[in-house]
């Protein structure tokens, strides 16, 4: 097993990155060119930076709409929850719900944000019914018409997000 050390991410990191969070699907041969960097030390950076958390996984992104999924939802959900184990429960019951892409705490008015995708109107009410037996105060529903910006990359290139090092 290879043992990686863990350094400050230098511009090369930075780009490769970069490079693999706009395409996944890249060859390690293809990356190294574009970095400059032999194969097998664009193969062992990639697998350092895997090793440290940098990348967390590698998925494919599929078409909500083609595959039928025609509301995208955002709830606001408020609790009377403050015990911390009640709290756990719902939070574990909301990461259970296949419907659920995205799931956060929040400040302010409302304590949850859920980002939902549901085939249709019943897929709805069904959904809104579940959250309803787990202890929820209030909710608002609020669908997407249409999606102005959809994006999985962070900006991590340019001076301002790099370290020191890349100067």
């Amino acid at each position: 097993m290879e043992v990686f050390v863990s350094k400050v991410l230098d511009r090369v990191d930075l780009h490769i990155l970069d490079l693999l969070q706009k395409d996944a699907t890249i060859s390690n041969a293809e990356l190294a060119r574009r970095v400059n960097l032999s194969p097998p030390a664009t193969h062992t950076r990639v697998k350092r930076l895997e090793a440290e958390g940098y990348i967390n996984r590698q998925v494919a992104i599929l078409d909500q709409e083609k595959l039928g999924f025609d509301l995208l939802c955002f709830i606001f959900i408020s609790t009377n929850i403050h015990q911390a184990e009640q709290l756990e429960t719902l939070e574990n019951a909301l990461r259970a719900m296949p419907e659920v892409l995205e799931g956060h705490c929040l400040t302010g008015e409302y304590d949850y944000l859920l980002k939902v995708a549901i085939k249709d109107r019943k897929g709805l009410d069904s959904f809104i019914r579940k959250l309803n037996k787990l202890g929820i105060s209030r909710l608002q529903t609020n669908l997407s018409l249409r999606e102005v910006k959809y994006s999985t990359v962070l900006p991590i290139t340019g001076a301002e997000q790099a370290g020191p090092d890349s100067r």
